[in-house]
């Protein structure tokens, strides 16, 4: 795992996409129970270093119901996005995550974390990668989590720009938020 990590860290594949030097963003142990696939870090945790470093790592561990200890503890939780270099501003947020990461790098990190009882698929990048033809849209796709169990649990991008998503899908608060923190309490106690 150490030898995959170095290599990963080292990755300049699409260095000359990039606005700034590359610096992946990732967090693995072999021991992880968790896994958190999201989309590319943002330009906070580009900065520190540190994944989910922002408002939405915010929101997303008050969805999983757990503190910072045990997020950043990576024999708890492994995070792997999508794409592991922040990719740039768009007009509307974040560009999406360079296309290169996930084919040269997850099937090479998923043997490693065999421990996994949990992956959240965080947006419609991950979700589309790892559910393909299954992948309806992303509000359909969060409203049938069953479907996805135990493999995935997808979950919206929690951003503060996705406030609207939110208060017009009510029950993903009041229905899929307790299952999900009650079902993570499992696998952490």
């Amino acid at each position: 795992m150490e030898e995959l990590l170095t290599n990963i860290r080292n990755c300049r594949w699409c260095e000359s996409s990039l606005p700034h030097y590359p610096k992946p963003v990732i967090q693995l142990h072999s021991k992880a129970r968790i896994l958190v696939i999201g989309q590319a870090p943002g330009q906070k945790a580009h900065a520190s270093g540190i994944p989910w470093d922002d408002a939405s790592g915010k929101r997303l561990r008050a969805w999983m119901g757990i503190d910072s200890s045990v997020f950043y503890n990576p024999q708890q939780v492994a995070i792997m996005p999508m794409g592991f270099c922040y990719p740039g501003k768009g007009s509307s947020g974040d560009l999406p995550p360079r296309p290169e990461c996930a084919p040269k790098w997850h099937d090479l990190i998923l043997p490693e974390l065999t421990q996994v009882e949990l992956t959240l698929l965080i947006g419609q990048y991950a979700q589309q990668y790892y559910l393909g033809g299954n992948y309806k849209s992303l509000t359909e796709t969060v409203r049938n989590t069953e479907i996805y169990l135990p493999d995935y649990w997808p979950l919206p991008h929690p951003s503060p720009r996705n406030q609207f998503w939110l208060r017009k899908n009510e029950w993903f608060e009041q229905d899929i938020i307790p299952a999900l923190q009650h079902r993570i309490a499992q696998i952490i106690t």
